[in-house]
């Protein structure tokens, strides 16, 4: 029997709706009317890089798609964060499952997935360390792990390196060495920083000697006032600066002797990045405290400190974080894990690392603009001038028109960086030394 005109009306109209559902689900905003509503709603501070930015509406795996379908292979992985590619199957799987089940409670209530991510967690983490404590973010971590520190030793000031990047609280800011993320005027006082284990025109073995001195200096005249000395095993912002094989062994020596606690800050080294679940077993230590966060979430917000049994114990007064430990963030954690072991990301990533940077270094010795490369498994950076500001941009900008989305860093913002997805293959990494080749042949000071 044919349908009433009615009903023929309703599924008309039902029909034009879902139409226009599906038209503005479909339409991306232009890059200039999100910058516009970045101008209107936004505070100043905000920036992004390019001078013609897409806006990045897909990601799958090792690689983005704009508004207008163009396809780039990602080399900087939303700053070492989705070191198991972009919107990552496995990984969402499980997150989606635990969405349809329990969102949210808090830490105050028994979950299950947080006690097994610690647990999980305490099977890659270094040496004994096994105590943790979830939050959402680096800087959380960062904060908390300093707060330990005061509590564990009763004292109050730390150590820091210069290049160093901790996080956008006022405490974390605070031991951070990198002059344009100090922009709070009442930074803490009792924070002494030495100098960078890499120095431009210095050999790593020499760079690594001077930042010792400085911290024996330092501990010599203040290590009653020390809580903890807090260091990136690779310094990303700062310039992909890695230290000389044995300069944590020499460190951990010094702090021992002064009974000063070392805290690790892996939120950008972490989870297979160079080669190991955390960059610091490549140094022969084990430190006191060990931050981490990026990674382990694959884009879902995460982060977390986890300490030696011993100075765990002196965490023992009342804290919560509200959406630290979340369900669904614990789930990612947990399936994080079991892709990296699954997928073996840590010998993958030391076995592509090692042909990207064979790669850099044969493009150093063909681009005299290029004076340096450093870094340590899928976390490299290629040195740049140190005038070469400009330079670099316009190096980001050729590279994003050939389809390839790299970062910069250091100091002078002169560093050009390399720190993919871990699911990243040889052909993309073949493609992308291409293209920086290519750019780097046409630059007026190549």
């Amino acid at each position: 029997m044919n349908p009433s005109n009615q009903q023929m009306k309703q599924n008309n109209h039902e029909y034009q709706e879902h139409q226009e559902h599906q038209e503005h689900q479909e339409r991306h905003m232009s890059p200039d009317e999100i910058i516009a509503l970045k101008a209107n709603y936004f505070y100043p501070n905000t920036m992004h890089f390019y001078k013609k930015p897409p806006h990045i509406v897909k990601g799958k795996m090792q690689y983005l798609y704009d508004q207008v379908g163009k396809q780039y292979t990602d080399f900087f992985a939303g700053v070492t964060v989705l070191n198991c590619g972009h919107s990552n199957p496995d990984i969402l799987k499980a997150v989606h499952a635990q969405l349809e089940l329990l969102q949210h409670t808090s830490i105050i209530y028994l979950t299950q997935p947080m006690v097994e991510l610690a647990k999980a967690l305490s099977e890659v983490l270094p040496g004994d360390i096994k105590s943790t404590f979830f939050c959402n973010s680096g800087t959380e971590a960062n904060e908390g792990a300093l707060l330990l520190a005061r509590m564990h030793t009763g004292k109050k000031g730390f150590i820091a390196f210069e290049g160093g990047l901790h996080g956008r609280s006022h405490l974390t800011m605070s031991v951070t060495g990198i002059p344009m993320w100090r922009i709070d005027p009442f930074l803490e006082p009792d924070v002494y920083f030495a100098r960078c284990f890499t120095q431009v025109g210095m050999t790593s073995e020499a760079a690594c000697e001077l930042a010792l001195k400085d911290v024996e200096e330092i501990l010599e005249a203040h290590s009653t006032e020390i809580a903890a000395l807090i260091v990136e095993p690779i310094q990303g912002n700062g310039g992909m600066n890695t230290p000389a094989g044995d300069f944590f062994i020499k460190l951990e020596k010094l702090l021992k002797k002064h009974d000063v606690l070392l805290i690790v800050d892996e939120v950008q080294t972490g989870f297979a990045r160079t080669g190991s679940y955390f960059a610091i077993e490549q140094f022969g230590v084990v430190p006191d405290i060990i931050t981490y966060a990026k990674a382990l979430g694959n884009g879902i917000p995460i982060g977390a400190f986890s300490a030696k049994p011993e100075v765990a114990l002196s965490f023992n007064k009342p804290s919560a974080s509200t959406l630290g430990g979340n369900p669904v963030s614990a789930t990612a954690g947990l399936a994080v894990l079991d892709y990296i072991k699954a997928h073996n990301l840590c010998k993958r990533t030391t076995l592509l690392g090692a042909i990207l940077k064979d790669g850099l270094e044969t493009l150093k010795s063909k681009h005299s603009l290029i004076k340096e490369i450093r870094g340590m498994g899928l976390m490299l950076g290629a040195v740049l001038d140190i005038d070469s500001g400009a330079t670099v941009d316009l190096i980001l900008e050729e590279m994003k028109k050939r389809g390839f989305i790299i970062g910069k860093n250091g100091l002078y913002r002169n560093v050009l960086a390399f720190q993919p997805p871990l699911v990243i293959e040889e052909i993309d990494i073949k493609l992308m030394l291409d293209a920086l080749d290519e750019t780097l042949s046409f630059l007026p000071t190549a």
